[in-house]
């Protein structure tokens, strides 16, 4: 076998191992980036290493079609209002002033039957909100009855139910049951099913 390390005189005394060689750089930053040296790789760096970068988002998607959505509309509505401002434009400027000043005068005659509307529709509105309140209110009033006649049933039943439950567990001295408010119940039943049958 070949002296490694040619130090020696070739019996043996300078061959002393100095244990493994330093890794490059390269080989050492690969191993890391893979989990580390001797352990084997970490489940971080598997998961890296196998997954596919497809990049596939649904939620970013979805933002950038509206995205390009609303900019369409904003693209659109910048567009409509040049084209207003381009017709207003075009008039010569004296037909422009004429006219304006008829709209002026139009303006205020409209303003003033606009205020004279307003305030008849804000009176029948009111009119209208009232009558609503009143219809609401009456539906309430009548939940609540029919809720308290409901009420009184119930409480009505559940004290009879009481009654008859404290009547059926009544006991004689000895532990026995007391026959006869049981055989009252039965004869109350049997007549309440002939009743219905017939």
């Amino acid at each position: 076998m070949k002296n490694r390390n040619p130090k020696g005189n070739g019996n043996g005394e300078g061959s002393t191992m100095d244990g493994p060689k330093p890794m490059t750089m390269k080989k050492k930053k690969n191993m890391n980036r893979l989990g580390g040296s001797g352990t084997g790789l970490s489940l971080q760096a598997f998961a890296n290493a196998k997954s596919t970068s497809n990049h596939y988002n649904p939620a970013l998607i979805k933002k950038k079609k509206e995205f390009y959505k609303n900019a369409k509309y904003v693209n659109k509505y910048k567009k409509s209002l040049k084209q207003q401002n381009q017709g207003k434009n075009s008039l010569p400027s004296a037909q422009r002033t004429i006219e304006d000043e008829n709209e002026d005068i139009k303006g205020s005659r409209a303003n003033n039957m606009n205020n004279k509307k307003k305030k008849n529709g804000s009176q029948s509105l009111r009119q209208v909100y009232e009558k609503q309140w009143e219809e609401k209110e009456k539906a309430r009033m009548e939940r609540e009855a029919a809720m308290q006649v409901k009420k009184e049933q119930r409480e009505k039943a559940e004290a009879q139910r009481k009654v008859e439950r404290k009547e059926m567990f009544k006991k004689t001295r000895h532990g026995q049951p007391v026959m006869k408010y049981r055989i009252q119940h039965l004869l109350q039943s049997i007549q309440g099913s002939s009743s219905a049958s017939s």
